[in-house]
């Protein structure tokens, strides 16, 4: 049986490297996967970003800057979903905290696949403090739990998906202002969210990369054959409440 082709992006010759998060932790979320070739055959497909894992000192600061914003209940009580979850580097993070359970929504099925994969990995080295779910689909047929959520973004989609999402999380959490929050990361669509009245900013600003992190960063997209992408010292990211009437006054 041939073997399968790899995306582009995920081998040497495509200017692969590992990130010491994988060496050290034995998974694999490394490679930069330029949107046009995440192809899965959805309507959705010309409106992916690029698949690129969050910096893990940036992702574990922005969960710890949410902490203390918290509303209405205990982080016990919280699901983590990651939309356009990629190979899951950002799930593995999540689930060092004690969530209800850490849910990767992911819609090419090579990268969900590989998710899985890591997923189960990390759970069998017990690195995980709450379960975790790969689910692979498209963001917007997601199907929240009736729990508090938060939700969380690497710039996945381009705004035309992205505004299909708020209007997703805006109908199945009507009439549940406060139990969604939502972490953006790299925001660079953050409009969809400050130009909207029914979502409160609860958060912005940039979050700087740890030492190893900023230099794995900028050797691994240093070392594109394209030069398409640029690392940089810090990430700028925001996080959002989903409040529904825009005069309802909720206190941090």
């Amino acid at each position: 049986m041939p073997r399968k082709k790899s995306l582009p992006g995920l081998t040497v010759k495509d200017g692969f490297l590992r990130h010491p998060f994988d060496i050290e932790h034995h998974v694999q979320t490394s490679g930069l996967v330029a949107g046009r070739h995440l192809v899965t055959g959805h309507l959705h497909d010309t409106h992916s970003t690029a698949y690129f894992g969050i910096a893990p000192s940036v992702l574990r600061e922005l969960v710890a800057t949410w902490r203390p914003m918290r509303l209405p209940g205990k982080l016990s009580e919280y699901s983590f979903i990651d939309f356009g979850a990629g190979m899951g580097r950002a799930l593995l993070l999540a689930s060092e905290f004690p969530f209800r359970e850490v849910i990767g929504v992911e819609l090419h099925p090579d990268l969900a696949a590989i998710a899985q994969k890591n997923a189960t990995r990390w759970q069998h080295d017990g690195r995980s403090r709450c379960p975790i779910r790969i689910v692979c689909a498209e963001a917007t047929a997601f199907e929240f739990p009736a729990n508090p959520c938060l939700a969380y973004l690497f710039n996945p989609f381009r705004p035309v998906v992205l505004k299909a999402l708020v209007r997703h999380i805006e109908r199945s959490f009507r009439h549940r202002p406060g139990e969604l929050d939502l972490l953006y990361a790299n925001h660079e669509f953050e409009e969809v969210f400050t130009k909207n009245p029914r979502w409160r900013t609860l958060w912005r600003g940039d979050i700087q990369l740890s030492e190893s992190d900023e230099r794995a960063d900028r050797e691994i997209l240093n070392n594109q054959p394209d030069g398409e992408y640029m690392a940089t010292a810090e990430e700028p990211c925001s996080i959002y409440r989903w409040i529904e009437n825009p005069d309802l006054q909720l206190r941090l």
